[in-house]
């Protein structure tokens, strides 16, 4: 049987990494390398790595800390790369096949694919046909709106046409291999997934489901496993702040019989 996944994200904005609440406000983490070779000693499954920039500006602004400032967001994955030792999604900014192509030659293993897909939805078949579907995530940014669920666009910010179980389909028809599920009321709030949202569009398809977007104790990831058909759950603040997160969390998950794999470390505790 699949195992399920726990996967930590990491969102960069501007050089730094960024603690995010409801897509709207942010406060900076530190060093871009820095949390990879956390995560990946800490035996996480996958890594997904988000470049949330307005801008191309990529610059810690610290000269006194060793790191190297880096002046795009794929330098930054190339570095990256080189540190970890799990499989890493990569999404941002991602406009065309030779986006795609460039960071799956940098050391990504799949890219996360948002606002390009919404504009031009052949763009998923076109991606999928010359990398594989199963390099292709679509990541799903939804938002409740007037009392319904409503598919975002641009970074949150623009209303698109679609409610989350029909262009979860779409995108499944279209050759996506995966969704990355974003709740943005319930980002960062820590106060529990969206259940009803994660139902709803893991029962409409059949490809993998990230659920993301609320986690704030080992027991809203059981929660999303318990009660719904999600393949994985994501989170990025709670792994940040506590120390062998991945680890602590997949072990509350073994412990309590959820079908992960066996907790590990990859150094001594």
């Amino acid at each position: 049987m699949k195992k399920n996944r726990l996967i930590p994200i990491l969102l960069l904005r501007d050089g730094w990494l960024v603690q995010s609440k409801e897509f709207k406000r942010y406060q900076n983490l530190g060093n871009p390398i820095t949390s990879v070779k956390r995560f990946s000693e800490w035996a996480s499954d996958e890594l997904i790595y988000l470049n949330i920039s307005k801008t191309e500006r990529h610059d810690l602004r610290r000269d006194d800390q060793g790191y190297p400032n880096r002046s795009s967001f794929k330098e930054i994955i190339k570095d990256v790369s080189k540190v970890t030792f799990m499989p890493i999604t990569v999404g941002g900014r991602i406009r065309t096949k030779e986006d795609i192509r460039e960071y799956l030659t940098l050391g990504a293993d799949k890219v996360s694919i948002n606002t390009k897909a919404l504009e031009d939805k052949e763009f998923i078949s076109l991606a999928a046909k010359e990398f594989g579907s199963q390099c292709i995530v679509i990541s799903m940014d939804v938002k409740v709106v007037d009392g319904q669920y409503a598919v975002m666009s641009k970074g949150g910010t623009e209303r698109t046409q679609y409610q989350p179980e029909e262009w979860a389909k779409i995108v499944e028809t279209q050759g996506a291999g995966e969704i990355l599920l974003n709740s943005i009321n319930r980002d960062g709030q820590q106060t529990g997934f969206d259940i009803e949202l994660i139902k709803k569009v893991s029962a409409s398809v059949k490809i993998p489901v990230i659920a993301c977007g609320g986690a704030g104790e080992w027991s809203h990831f059981a929660e999303v496993f318990r009660k719904t058909k999600a393949d994985a759950v994501a989170a990025a603040n709670i792994f940040q702040y506590i120390d062998q997160s991945v680890y602590l969390a997949k072990k509350y998950l073994y412990d309590n019989g959820y079908n992960v794999r066996p907790p590990d470390l990859l150094i001594n505790i």
